[in-house]
């Protein structure tokens, strides 16, 4: 007599809500990761993160969005150099982004909620 068993689903299908204090954390590490990784821990945490809750989701939104506003900057920067503004915008995208994810990660540490201004919305909420 055989039994017919199903496998197991995947982990990742019913993920559970995180915690108010988790999604803080979460949160507010991936507006600092911005600072050292650009909108890598932004698009890691907005793919794993964004059915865990809705605080985490808007920072991880707001997040990408900035970071990808950011990376834009860049390309204008990396294709202006050659005219000496391009140092410029280089210089002054890169001082916006420290400045914006520090205040963002201070925003969420404390449970409220942030949008970055300058953001372009590529993702919405």
């Amino acid at each position: 007599m055989s039994e017919t068993t199903t496998p197991p689903g995947s982990p990742h299908q019913n993920a559970k809500p995180l915690s108010p204090a988790d999604e803080k954390l979460w949160a507010t590490l991936i507006h600092v990761g911005g600072i050292f990784f650009h909108f890598l821990p932004a698009l890691i945490g907005y793919i794993v993160l964004k059915d865990r809750g809705p605080f985490v989701r808007q920072h991880t939104t707001a997040a990408l969005n900035f970071q990808l506003t950011v990376l834009l900057g860049y390309v204008v920067g990396l294709f202006t150099i050659w005219i000496l503004v391009g140092a410029l915008i280089l210089v002054a995208v890169a001082v916006v982004n420290i400045v914006f994810c520090i205040v963002a990660a201070v925003a969420a540490d404390r449970g409220e909620r942030y949008v970055y201004p300058m953001a372009i919305t590529f993702i919405g909420d």
